[in-house]
């Protein structure tokens, strides 16, 4: 696997105006270009104040920092860091950094200091992709599940199904390598170990459909026909004053979205442009009836509102034939004023607030479904559940082999086909493409 070990730099906060930001440098030549610029006393495993000098300029002061060094191998990357803590202006991240790079160091690539750290054996790539959902995680329940991972939650049950494998494989070929001296083990062992893992494979594909949902989230639209209240109860549902509220039907003239974490459930919560078909709509109400027809098409679930203080009409019936085929919850707003409900309703008031936590916890029960998202014990990716399912596929092949007591040196072919699968989690086997795919999904900095 081929790897450029120069010393490179990045800020690791994000770019803007703040009062401090952290500038991370990693490699071989990190000592030397920041005893070049740093006016002040650097003590490992220490807290170190001084200046950072333009070294190219008369040793002209830049700013007062704090820098956090780490000496090989006691650090993030497996290298030598330096960590630069200044104030969080532009100029002055530029300054430095651009100082930084004068002296001998380059810019990271995205990912690059985590990548880094797992070459340099640090972590494995399940937790470096831990590393990834944290930084992008939209919930605090997924969050914290991905900081289990990041401390090897799911690196070790991995651990544990591969030792199995490996003792078991190891058996087998000497077994095979040494018969006058080693007996092949029984069937009966073959088949218990197997059983064993794949039972351990199913725990944590188990929870495969609720690490999905955290990752991605769900798309949730309030439709409806003009005036019933959508945004009001769009407000209502993010405890703020997001969406114009008006007597005005047609006021919505566009989508709008906000995100809002539901126990543990990211969910993107669109307000649509009320749908109708009048023929004196203008152009615009007209170009944002389109948008909602899409959302309503594109989200998971729809909350379909009707105006319970006037009778159900021809519109109210042509957006339910549009939602009822998806899931949905049907929702009779102004039930402080209103007289015409359904059976199958949900009554509220979004003036009074009557029900608001009501339906919240019904919508909840609709985004989360079946899944124990607080009881799930690991999280995994797209990339991770397909190794998963590799060697689950080749173990149930070496199982069927041991039933009918094939020959070992053949069932040893499918139980090293689910090793490799394994090892493609832990990064123990992987390519280049697949290495450079991951952290090319990181932000630069980390």
């Amino acid at each position: 696997m081929d790897f450029d070990f120069d010393t490179i730099t990045a800020p690791a906060t994000a770019l803007g105006t703040s009062g401090v930001a952290v500038i991370r440098i990693s490699g071989a030549k990190t000592f030397e270009i920041v005893n070049k610029i740093f006016k002040g006393k650097i003590e490992i495993g220490k807290i170190c104040y001084g200046k950072i000098v333009d070294n190219f300029n008369n040793n002209q002061t830049l700013d007062e920092v704090i820098l956090l060094p780490f000496k090989t191998p006691h650090s993030f990357t497996g290298e030598d860091v330096i960590e630069i803590q200044c104030h969080g202006g532009l100029k002055v991240i530029d300054g430095i950094l651009n100082l930084i790079l004068k002296n001998g160091a380059r810019i990271a690539q995205r990912g690059e200091f985590t990548k880094r750290a797992f070459l340099n054996k640090k972590m494995d790539l399940s937790q470096a992709e831990a590393v990834l959902d944290i930084i992008h995680s939209k919930t605090s329940v997924f969050a914290q599940k991905n900081a289990d991972n990041l401390s090897g939650a799911l690196s070790k049950h991995i651990s544990e199904i591969r030792k199995d494998l490996l003792d078991l494989m190891s058996k087998i070929v000497a077994g095979i390598d040494f018969p006058e001296d080693v007996k092949e083990p029984k069937y009966e062992e073959l088949e218990e170990v197997v059983k064993i893992s794949l039972e351990k494979i199913d725990e944590i594909l188990k929870s495969a459909k609720s690490s999905n949902l955290m990752r991605q989230g769900l798309k949730v639209a309030i439709a409806g026909k003009p005036n019933v209240g959508k945004s009001s109860l769009f407000n209502r549902l993010l405890s703020q004053n997001r969406a114009i509220v008006t007597e005005i039907a047609g006021t919505t003239r566009d989508i709008i979205q906000e995100s809002l974490d539901m126990d543990g459930i990211p969910v993107t919560l669109i307000d649509t442009a009320g749908i109708r078909e009048d023929e004196d709509i203008d152009k615009v109400e007209k170009i944002g009836i389109d948008y909602s027809k899409k959302a309503v098409e594109n989200a998971e679930l729809i909350l379909f509102m009707y105006d319970s203080s006037t009778p159900w009409d021809e519109t109210d019936s042509v957006i339910y034939d549009m939602v009822k085929c998806k899931p949905f919850l049907k929702i009779a707003n102004k039930s402080d004023i209103g007289t015409y409900f359904d059976s199958d309703s949900i009554k509220i008031s979004t003036k009074t607030g009557e029900n608001i936590a009501e339906l919240r916890a019904l919508i909840s029960k609709k985004v989360i479904g079946e899944n124990e998202i607080e009881n799930i014990d690991y999280v995994t990716n797209k990339r991770q559940q397909e190794c998963l399912l590799l060697a689950k596929k080749h173990l149930e092949t070496a199982l069927d082999a041991i039933m009918i007591n094939e020959l070992q040196d053949l069932i040893s072919i499918d139980i090293k086909s689910a090793l490799l699968a394994l090892d493609e989690i832990s990064g123990e086997v992987i390519t280049d493409e697949i290495l450079n795919n991951i952290f090319e999904n990181f932000c630069i900095g980390k």
